[in-house]
């Protein structure tokens, strides 16, 4: 907070000295702290991005969410090992092939890959020296806000559309974990998804945020076209399947069609079950 207070100074009288204006408590748009608002303000389009982060909404997450909806990887444990493991072979694969930009997709709907993604962030969130932004473009439906139990008050639809800024849209989780969610379902997403401007605005969060990685909670590859456009803006896509649900022949359609559109980093197994040694593990992930 410190370096946060000394930024917001220090921008504040470099605007001064210049004619600008700041935004005052009783200006502050509504929803937002007064000491968020002037963060905003304060800090110019080239400003510390450490004061941009810290301007972030925070999510919060209730324990009987936490329980319901299988966010293993909220607390660290034996439960949150899997995805930790996950995280640790995506960074290893992201670092070799200078991937920043990562898909999370599955061949049809109901593998879990919502939950993957939100319980991924939280992995990652406890690496302090990484920033990671996760992106629900499954404009179809709410999938990532209601296992955060959260329904925002403007959807990535309209960031997509510039209606709203990320800086207001976003919830962030434990200073260095931000979460776009949606709130409606969207007319035309794959339209809006494949647009150029939707290109633009993720190069303008990768600029304004500075993540080591971004995550996109794509729709399911063989539903429709959503995902095509989020893929061609991707670096490389982890496929989400079912164990013992999502048939093999389908996952092999599907990792064709993604090589076709991305790199494909893997493969994830998700609700497998197995006894190995001291640990039994329920819902892991490779």
């Amino acid at each position: 907070m410190d370096r946060l207070q000394q930024a917001i100074s220090k921008a504040r009288k470099e605007r001064e000295a210049s004619g600008g204006v700041t935004t005052s408590p009783a200006q502050s748009p509504r929803g937002v702290t007064a000491a968020q608002a002037a963060a905003r303000q304060a800090v110019p389009p080239a400003g510390d991005v450490t004061a941009r982060w810290a301007a972030l909404n925070p999510l919060q997450v209730t324990s009987k969410t936490v329980r319901s909806n299988r966010l293993m990887a909220y607390t660290p444990g034996e439960a949150a090992i899997p995805f930790d493991m996950l995280r640790t072979k995506i960074l290893q694969q992201a670092r070799k092939n200078k991937w920043r930009r990562i898909a999370i997709v599955s061949s049809d709907s109901g593998a879990g890959k919502s939950t993957l993604a939100a319980n991924l962030g939280f992995s990652f969130g406890r690496m302090r020296d990484k920033r990671t932004i996760i992106l629900d473009f499954d404009l179809r439906r709410f999938g990532l806000g209601p296992i955060l139990g959260v329904k925002p008050v403007a959807g990535m639809a309209e960031v997509l559309r510039g209606e709203t800024s990320f800086a207001d849209h976003a919830l962030c989780h434990d200073g260095n974990v931000a979460y776009g969610l949606n709130r409606n379902r969207v007319q035309n997403p794959a339209e809006l998804l494949q647009s150029p401007r939707t290109a633009e605005i993720l190069n303008q969060i990768e600029q304004d945020y500075e993540p080591d990685l971004m995550f996109f909670d794509t729709p399911p590859l063989m539903v429709s076209d959503d995902s095509h456009g989020v893929l061609q803006s991707a670096d490389c896509a982890l496929l989400v399947a079912a164990a013992e649900v999502t048939p093999m022949d389908r996952i092999d359609v599907a990792e064709r069609q993604l090589s076709e559109l991305t790199n494909v980093m893997g493969i994830v197994l998700n609700r497998c079950r197995y006894n190995a040694g001291a640990h039994s593990y329920e819902g892991e992930y490779y």
